[in-house]
C-alpha cells in the first residue's frame, strides 16, 4: 500500500516574503554612492556633496519634487509602451526616434494651425500618439514582410528621426523659427503658444504638469488590459510561445504589428506631452529627446515588464536626472556627474540581473512567471 507523501513545505520565492531583493538594492546602491563619493573627492570636491546634492535636487529643495514628477512623466509613458511590446515578444528599441516623431507632430499642430487652444492641444497629442505608432509600424512591416529583426530596424530608424528633426528646424517653410530674437543662437522651432500647453498643477509649493496624472492613469490601464482582458492574454500568449499562440488562433503578424504600434504610440505620446509641458522652452530642438527613450527602456527592464512597478522606477530615474543637475550646479564637473548617474543606474540593474540568474538556476518551477502587474 502506497503511503501519501506529506505536502512540501518548501517556500516558493514568488510568494514567500523575502528581504533578499531589497537588501541587494541597498548594497548595490550603497556601493555606487561610496564609489561616486570617492570620484568626487578625487576631483577636489567634498565627497559628502554627492548624496545631499542628489536629494536636494530631486526632492528636498523648494519646488524640486514637482520638477521630478514632470521629468518622470515621459519616462514612464515610454516604459509602458515597452512593456506592451515585450509582453508580446517583440523588442522595439527605437523609442528615441518615435518620441521625436510625436514631438514633431505636436510642434506642427501648435505652430502651423490656428483654432481653439484645447482643441489644438488634444489634436496635437492625438497626432503625436499616431505618429509614434506609425513610425514603429515601419519595423513591424519589415519584420513581417521581409523578416528584418525589429531590434535592428527600430534602432536604425532613430538616426533617421534625428535627421528629420534637423531638417525640420532648419527649413523655413517647415518648422524653423523665423523670429530673429529667439532666446538662443541654436536653431529651433517656434515656441508653442501658452494656450496649447498642458495645465500645471500647483501643490505645496511645487509645480508639475497634468501629464503626470495622465501617465499614472495609463499605467493602471496597461496593467488592467495586460492582466485582465482577452487582448492582453493574446499578447502574453504570443510572447510566451508563438506556436501555441498560432494554434489558439492568434495571428502573429496582426497581433505583433498592433503590439509594436502601441509601443511606438506610447513613445510618440510621451514626446507630444514633453513639448506641451514646456520641455526645451516648448520648442522642438535637435536634442529634444535627451535620452528619455533610452531611459524608458531601462525602466521597463528594471521593472521586469510590470506596468505598476514602472511607476516607482520612472520616479527613481527622474530623481537621478534632476539630482544630477544639482550636483553639477555644486561645481562638480559634468563628466563626473554623468559617471555618477551611470554608476547609480548600473547599481539598479544588478539586483534584477542576479534574481534572474537565480531563477534560471532554480528551474521553471521557481521562475517568476506570474503576470501580476
Amino acid at each position: 500500500m502506497s503511503v501519501p507523501h506529506p505536502p512540501s513545505t518548501r517556500a516558493n520565492p514568488r510568494t514567500a516574503p523575502s528581504l533578499e531583493l531589497p537588501l541587494m538594492y541597498a548594497v548595490s546602491v550603497g556601493f555606487a554612492l561610496v564609489l561616486s563619493a570617492w570620484l568626487v573627492a578625487v576631483t577636489g570636491h567634498a565627497w559628502s556633496s554627492v548624496g545631499q546634492a542628489l536629494l536636494d535636487g530631486s526632492v528636498l529643495a523648494p519646488g524640486r519634487w514637482g520638477n521630478t514628477l514632470t521629468v518622470s512623466t515621459p519616462i514612464l509613458i515610454v516604459a509602458l509602451g515597452m512593456v506592451v511590446g515585450v509582453k508580446a515578444g517583440f523588442f522595439n528599441i527605437g523609442q528615441e526616434g518615435q518620441l521625436l516623431m510625436g514631438a514633431l507632430a505636436m510642434a506642427l499642430v501648435g505652430t502651423k494651425l490656428t483654432g481653439s487652444g484645447p482643441v489644438l492641444l488634444i489634436t496635437g497629442l492625438s497626432l503625436g500618439l499616431i505618429s509614434g505608432g506609425l513610425y514603429a509600424g515601419i519595423p513591424a512591416l519589415m519584420r513581417f514582410r521581409r523578416g528584418v529583426p525589429e531590434v535592428i530596424s527600430s534602432l536604425l530608424l532613430v538616426f533617421v528621426a534625428f535627421q528629420v528633426i534637423g531638417y525640420a528646424i532648419t527649413t523655413d517653410w517647415f518648422l524653423r523659427d523665423p523670429d530673429p530674437n529667439r532666446p538662443s543662437l541654436a536653431v529651433t522651432s517656434a515656441a508653442l503658444p501658452d494656450s496649447i500647453r498642458l495645465p500645471v498643477i500647483n501643490l505645496w509649493g511645487n509645480q508639475f504638469g497634468v501629464g503626470f496624472i495622465l501617465a499614472l492613469l495609463l499605467a493602471g490601464l496597461v496593467a488592467l488590459v495586460m492582466g485582465r482582458t482577452m487582448f492582453g492574454f493574446k499578447l502574453r500568449l504570443l510572447g510566451a510561445s508563438s506556436p501555441v499562440a498560432q494554434q489558439a488562433g492568434v495571428s502573429i503578424a496582426r497581433t505583433g504589428t498592433v503590439a509594436l504600434f502601441l509601443s511606438g504610440a506610447a513613445a510618440g505620446l510621451a514626446g507630444a506631452i514633453m513639448l506641451a509641458s514646456g520641455a526645451s522652452g516648448a520648442r522642438l530642438t535637435a536634442g529634444f529627446s535627451n535620452e528619455i527613450g533610452w531611459q524608458g527602456l531601462l525602466v521597463a527592464l528594471l521593472a521586469r515588464n510590470r506596468p505598476l512597478l514602472c511607476v516607482p522606477m520612472a520616479l527613481l530615474f527622474a530623481a537621478l536626472r534632476t539630482g544630477g543637475g544639482f550636483l553639477a550646479a555644486a561645481g562638480v564637473d559634468r563628466t563626473v556627474v554623468d559617471v555618477v548617474q551611470a554608476l547609480l543606474v548600473l547599481a539598479l540593474l544588478v539586483p534584477p540581473a542576479v534574481q534572474y540568474l537565480q531563477d534560471r538556476r532554480r528551474g521553471p518551477a521557481w521562475s517568476d512567471t506570474g503576470e501580476t502587474p
